[in-house]
């Protein structure tokens, strides 16, 4: 039986402001642990300075898990801060390589399985465009116009499987083949990540999140929650509606909303 937590105790960043060339991030971020685990072993990062944020979900509830997590995250940011403002595809690309090593070290160190998934989003210093990096499953969203859109694909065998047509989305066959990971970080084979180029229109919201945001609530529920127009709180409402559905993974959500540059509200 999972255990209830209070969602009062929601650690939810203040949304932060910050100017990228043509236009401004409006940012906030958070994290709990959800009803079924003692721990939370997802990690999430919110830079201060720049245009950059990143959701790791561990693989599993052990030290591996918060291990490869921690190591990721650290790992990304650390290299991202390091080559800004000349931080590209080709870095970023090296940026994953080099994560990989240093969770597959940390791993054998601790002689246990480390993994984990990892979707991240940094912009290019002028604003026209960001790029999201992915290992895994955990996502990407863009609100537009009142339109949702999943951006990224779930580096599952369950996605393949649908794809394909093997087997429907709904079936049991999909539901076994949901947590069969085909690329993560601390894959033996370090698999290259997708990258992926989107251009930033005042206006549009961003959503990055783990799985256990995105399996808890569907499209519509998602969809209301981030036409919130303030980041913080729709931070707020996606991770205690998470815990409302059952909170059966620890959930991270970071919601990113664009303004123009003046720091105005975009006009609808």
């Amino acid at each position: 039986m999972f255990r209830r937590r209070s969602t009062a105790d929601q650690p939810v960043e203040a949304a932060r402001r910050l100017p990228v060339g043509r236009v401004e991030w409006e940012i906030a971020g958070g994290t709990v642990a959800g009803h079924r685990y003692s721990a939370n072993f997802d990690a999430l990062h919110v830079d201060p300075e720049l245009p950059f944020a990143v959701v790791v979900d561990g693989m599993g509830e052990g030290e591996g898990s918060r291990v490869a997590g921690d190591t990721a995250r650290d790992t990304l940011h650390e290299l991202v801060r390091a080559g800004w403002p000349a931080v590209g595809p080709r870095e970023l690309r090296a940026a994953i390589t080099e994560a990989q090593i240093r969770v597959r070290r940390a791993g054998a160190a601790i002689d246990e399985l480390a993994g984990c998934t990892l979707t991240a989003m940094l912009a290019q210093p002028d604003g026209e465009l960001a790029w999201i990096v992915q290992l895994g499953d955990s996502r990407a969203y863009r609100l537009r116009d009142g339109l949702l859109e999943l951006v990224t694909v779930d580096h599952t065998m369950a996605w393949l499987g649908v794809l394909h047509g093997w087997w429907p989305a709904n079936s049991r066959e999909a539901a076994r083949a949901r947590y069969q990971l085909l690329r993560y970080l601390g894959h033996p084979d370090r698999p290259d990540p997708d990258l992926l180029g989107v251009p930033l229109r005042p206006g549009d919201t961003w959503l990055l999140c783990t799985d256990g945001v995105s399996d808890q609530l569907d499209y519509h529920r998602l969809r209301d929650l981030l036409a919130e127009p303030d980041p913080t709180r729709a931070v707020r409402g996606l991770l205690a509606a998470s815990l409302a559905e059952g909170g059966s993974d620890n959930a991270t959500a970071v919601v990113l909303r664009v303004h123009p540059a003046t720091g105005g509200h975009p006009s609808d």
